[in-house]
Parts: C-alpha cells; structure tokens; sequence
C-alpha cells in the first residue's frame, strides 16, 4: 500500500526581505549588510533642512546608524523648511527632535543626538573615529572646522561629503580616499558576456563538433535549433582552414565570416525558420574581438598596491595580485559563466550553461588557490571569503579604481592651486549653460561667511539690515570670483571672454546673495536624494559615485557633474 509524505512547507521570504524586496534588487544582500553596518555622522549647520533630508533617504533603506550632531534649538522659521519638526519642537534641541522623527520611519535604525557646538566636537579626532561616512553642510561657521573634518576623513580614509543648499541652487562634494576600488560596478548585462569563442576549451569545443559534424544532415527542426554559439565556433573552424589558421581580424573579413555565416542558413526550412542563424551573424561584430583588458582594471593591476601587497593589505589588492598572475599566464580574464539567449532546444541550452559555469568554477578555483598561496606568502592572519574572490572573479572586466582628491575648501583664489583644471573650468566657463558658475559662487559664498562669522548668528535681521548684509554679501561674492577668473586664466595661459563670463557668475551671484542662507524645502529633498544615492554607493562599494562634484541648477532643472 503506497503511502503520501507531506513535502515540507516551502520557505518564504523574511519579513525584513519584504520589507527591502525592491533595494535587495538592487544592491543584493551585501550591499543590504554593508548598508547596515554603516554609522553616518551629519555635523548639521546652517539652516539644516538638507541634511537631514540626505538622512530621511538613509533612513528608509535600513542604514544601520546615524549620529546628528547639531547645537541648535528649533525655531518657527526651521518649522517652514525642515519635515522633521513639529509646533511642539519649538525650543527644543534640532538634533534631538530631528533624530526622534526620522527614527519613526524606520525602527530598526539607531538614531542618536548630540547637542554641541560642531568646531567643538570636531576639535578631538576621537569623536571622529567610529564613524564610517561623514556629512557636513554649510555654511560653516569657519572653514577651520571643514577643514579639520576634511584632513581628518582624508587621512583616516573615511568618505566625506559637503553640501550646499541655497535658494533654488545646490551643490555637493564627495571626498574619497586616495585609492578607492569598486568590484560590483553593475555594468551593462549585455557587455558583462565573455563567451570566449576565439580562445575556446576542450570541453566547448567537444560539444560543438557533437552538434555541428554532420551539420547538412540534419533535420529542419535540428538546424534551426543549434546554439548560435555553436554555428560561430563551427564556421571559425572553416574559416581557420581558409586563412592559415587565422581569426577574422579587421572588419573587411568579420564581413566576410558574416556572409558565410549566413551562407550555411537554410532558405527553405520551415521547421521555426533559421533564427539561430540571425543571432549568429549579428553576434560577429560584438563577439569575435580579440581579449583585452578594461582601462579600470588595468589601472588596478597596475597600482603599487596591487605589485607589492604586504600583510597589512586590504583584500582586494591580495585577490588583484592573484587576478593579475591568472591573467598574465593565460592572457584572459577568468570566465563569468554567464550566457545569452539564445534559440536552441532546451537540452543542448542546459548543456551549454553547464559547460560554461563548470569552466567558470575551474577559473575560480584556479584563482582562489593563488589567493591562498599569497595569504601564506605574507602570513596574513585572515583569508578573504570565498564569496569575495568570486565577485572579483564575475566583475573582474569592469572594475574601477576611483582616485580620490582633497576637499576643496574656499581660500584666497591667489593661494588656490587648481594645477590642470584650470584649463577645465575656463573651457566651462565659456560654455553658456555651464553649471560651474554656481560651483564657484558658492565657494565664494562661504569666502564671505569665513571673514564675516558674525553674520551667521543673525536669525532676524530687520528689513534695512537685511538689505546691506545683501548688498555686501553680492559685493564679496563678485570680488572672490573675479579673482578666481583671473588666477585661472593666469594658471592656463588660456584665453577667455571675461566679460560673458563676469555676467554669468553675477547673474548665480545675485540669486544667492537674493536667498542668502535661506533653504527650499523641495530643492533641499530633492538634494538630499542625490546625496543619499552617492552615499549608498559609497557605503555598499557597489556602482560608481559621482567624481566628485555634482551642481544642481533647481530654475533650469539641470545637474552636472564636475572634477574639482
């Protein structure tokens, strides 16, 4: 008598994976975990509605913890601009009543306050040291402070970011350490393919001439259905009889290798027709190039770092070294695994992928057996995962190795050495619709506010003072940039319309000094966005953040990036 068993239930996602479905999509569960390991320090200053809106956006994903650092208390015009205040904060600490309110759209982050003067915290390096990324926003009240903050994040290799917010223009600054890889770059799925057909292994090649030898004999239904990788591989071998053992090289005979291609399609099978054939001829262009080596990776095989790891060395530069030695001796990358669509009956597809993934895990293998030789070499006491060499291994094509810079802070332009960009921003500045306008207004905006401290501490000025701090704030604003001008034309030798580019600096001057310190809710949101997007790129090392300036215009709608 037969008996039933009861399948075991199916597992189910968690609850937090529901709860993050959408982003796991995104960055997957070590950038989830990566993210949550975070604590992310915001020296709030200023209005600080932008900020704490760069948080809310950090909140919602699941960052692990954020300190507010703010020795302000709440005032009736902080209740028009910031979302995280209520009538009942009013004269309460900002940081505390900001950080109870953005705890409550996600309980599971650990928010904390601290109500101090930022020159004062940021005057011990200690306060400095357990954070992961550090946010400040202006203006502060002394360039001093942002430049204690920057020095120290600089040389403790910890990610910086300062941000503007003023009026209807904003502007944010990504300091990252000297040397900062990226693996999980999320390329392309397209240009991510490495199908290896012009350096094929034995175990391809043995599938290919099981399907292909007796290739006129077969069926309709069989001819259409042969993995266009197959129909490649099987031409290429008569092309190499053709040509002494040479690869079409150059496009006059990719062309050629195409015509023949679509040469062996049958014209007359009506058995699913000869699609497999079409992918074949347009897969030539695109899949019939000799290996190489990305610029991004090269840069990496060939940093210091990367030639003479030491004990003390990260786990990239060790799996690099390994990454670099496999490459040198076989003159590829290890293979992803990955296959394309393709037409092709379901048995020989399966068969495929498993050719594929099986001689991606003999590169793995091959790879992660240097890694270890080396962890021996140097006695390092730890190993890197097993997960980590494989990450390497699968985005090995499109890694990016970001050289950070120096913050650049507002100094006296004569003092400011701006070296090969000075070239740079003066061809910007002759474009019309350049964004570096408000890039160097703003600099000369906090210029004003380092020599004019005391203005900082007037929350409501009477109408006659508002008018004079105005015009005095537009005055000095316009002499910074003016000389800014000057030292640039004076560092490239180049020339330039000064006259169109004086009238577009005082056009971004005068809607500054218009709005003074005032912040935007909406542009102020909207930034916060931008600022989180970078942050999580940071935190999670995965996409590529912005290097490493980033304006936004909130009257044109337009942003730009810039290398400062």
């Amino acid at each position: 008598m037969a008996t039933s068993v009861t399948p075991p239930p199916l597992q189910g996602p968690s609850a937090k994976e529901k709860k993050y479905d959408r982003q796991l999509r995104l960055w997957a569960a070590s950038g989830q975990m990566a993210l949550e390991e975070a604590h992310v320090l915001l020296l709030n200053d200023g209005a600080g509605t932008v900020g704490v809106e760069t948080l809310k956006n950090l909140v919602l994903p699941g960052v692990g913890n954020f300190t507010i650092v703010d020795d302000r208390v709440v005032e009736e015009k902080d209740l028009g601009v910031n979302f995280f205040l209520a009538e009942e904060s009013l004269g309460r600490s900002r940081a505390e009543e900001c950080c109870r309110y953005l705890q409550e759209l996600n309980p599971e982050v650990r928010g904390n306050s601290i109500n101090q003067n930022i020159g004062t915290f940021v005057s011990s390096n200690e306060n400095l040291r357990k954070y992961t990324l550090i946010l400040i926003t202006a203006p502060t009240s002394l360039s001093s402070v942002l430049q204690a903050v920057a020095s120290y994040a600089w040389d403790a290799s910890i990610p910086l970011l300062y941000i503007h917010s003023n009026g209807f223009y904003s502007q944010f600054s990504l300091q990252l350490p000297l040397e900062f890889p990226i693996v999980d770059t999320h390329p392309d799925p397209v240009s991510t393919q490495d199908l290896r057909l012009l350096n094929p292994w034995p175990e391809l090649l043995d599938f290919m001439h099981l399907k292909t030898h007796n290739m006129k004999e077969l069926s309709d239904h069989e001819h259409g259905h042969i993995p266009y990788l197959l129909v490649l591989l099987h031409f290429l071998d008569e092309w190499k009889a053709q040509n002494e053992g040479r690869y079409p090289e150059n496009y006059k005979e990719k062309s050629a290798f195409r015509s023949m291609v679509r040469n062996g399609a049958r014209q007359d099978n009506h058995e699913g027709g000869e699609e497999n054939f079409d992918e074949a001829v347009g897969a030539v262009l695109k899949s019939l190039n000799p290996p190489s080596i990305s610029s991004g990776l090269r840069e990496v095989f060939e940093a210091d770092h990367c030639q003479n790891p030491t004990p003390q060395s990260p786990n990239f530069w060790i799996i690099a070294n390994a990454l670099q030695a496999f490459h040198s001796e076989y003159n590829a990358l290890p293979l992803p695994g990955a296959l394309p669509d393709m037409k092709a009956q379901s048995v020989d597809y399966i068969q495929l992928q498993n050719i594929y993934k099986s001689k991606a895990r003999q590169d793995l293998a091959d790879v992660t057996k240097r890694v270890r030789a080396l962890e021996k070499h140097l006695d390092k006491t730890t190993e890197a995962d097993e997960k980590e060499i494989e990450a390497f291994c699968k985005g090995a094509a499109f890694v990016k190795l970001i050289r950070g810079s120096p913050l650049r802070i507002s100094e006296d332009p004569k003092l400011t050495n701006w070296s090969e960009r000075a070239t740079y921003l003066l061809q910007e500045l002759e474009n019309e619709e350049t964004l570096i306008t408000i890039y160097l207004s703003l600099l000369a905006f906090d210029d004003y506010y380092e020599r004019n401290p005391a203005a900082l501490s007037v929350t409501e000025p009477s109408k006659d003072a508002a008018e004079s701090e105005q015009r005095k704030l537009k005055w000095s604003m316009t002499q910074y940039t003016d000389k800014v001008v000057e030292e640039l034309r004076k560092s490239s030798k180049a020339e330039l319309d000064t006259e169109a580019a004086h009238e577009r600096l005082n056009n971004v001057i005068m809607e500054i000094a218009r709005g003074g310190r005032a912040e935007l809710h909406n542009i102020s949101a909207l930034t916060g966005g931008m600022v989180a997007q970078e942050v999580i790129k940071v935190l999670t090392k995965q996409y590529v953040p912005i290097d490493n300036t980033c304006v936004f215009n909130g009257i044109t709608s337009k942003t730009a990036v810039f290398r400062v």
